[in-house]
């Protein structure tokens, strides 16, 4: 009787290229590159903030400007005229606590300025420093009087991001008459 033959089964072929692995250099490659995409994340975020403390400096000086030039809007013309007045009521050198200074105006120097219109003969100048001093710079002879005056506000400050000089002002022209 003849032995059954039987099928010869292949071994398994061994591959010679290696396993598809990653190289330590590739891996670095990769770590590099990822780095480099969050920090330039994490800068163009940076920027972005320092964008936005720029506007609100600018949106800050423009309020103060507006908001001080209001207040001498509305004064009596008398008393807008009179320099020991708008000295001592309008910029008084020291805050009272509703009058706390906001991180701004700690870092601008406002300057109001009030002269007879059209033909001014002098002018009377406040200046309020970073600090809070108020100085009278001059004062216009003969203010009280005018028909009209014209009011000059402006704020000057460094910007944070760039370190550029900014200034935000305002003219209005105020007459002499009543309200209404």
């Amino acid at each position: 009787m003849a032995l059954p033959t039987r099928k010869r089964v292949n071994p398994v072929p061994v591959d010679t290229k290696p396993e598809g692995a990653f190289t330590l250099v590739e891996v670095m490659v990769a770590t590099i590159l990822v780095a480099i995409f969050f920090a330039s994340i994490f800068e163009l975020n940076a920027l972005c903030l320092r964008y936005m403390d720029s506007s609100k400096e600018s949106l800050a000086a423009l309020q103060s400007v507006q908001d001080r030039a209001e207040v001498l809007r509305n004064l009596a013309f008398s008393d807008l005229t009179t320099t020991s007045f708008v000295r001592d009521n309008v910029m008084p050198a020291n805050y009272t606590p509703d009058q706390t200074p906001t991180l701004f105006s700690k870092k601008a120097t406002e300057v109001v300025k009030i002269k007879q219109y059209p033909t001014a003969n002098g002018v009377t100048q406040f200046t309020r420093l970073p600090n809070g001093t108020v100085t009278t710079d001059s004062v216009a002879t003969n203010l009280g009087l005018a028909q009209l005056v014209k009011v000059d506000v402006s704020v000057s400050w460094t910007m944070t991001l760039g370190g550029r000089a900014r200034t935000e002002q305002t003219s209005s022209i105020v007459s002499n008459g009543t309200k209404k």
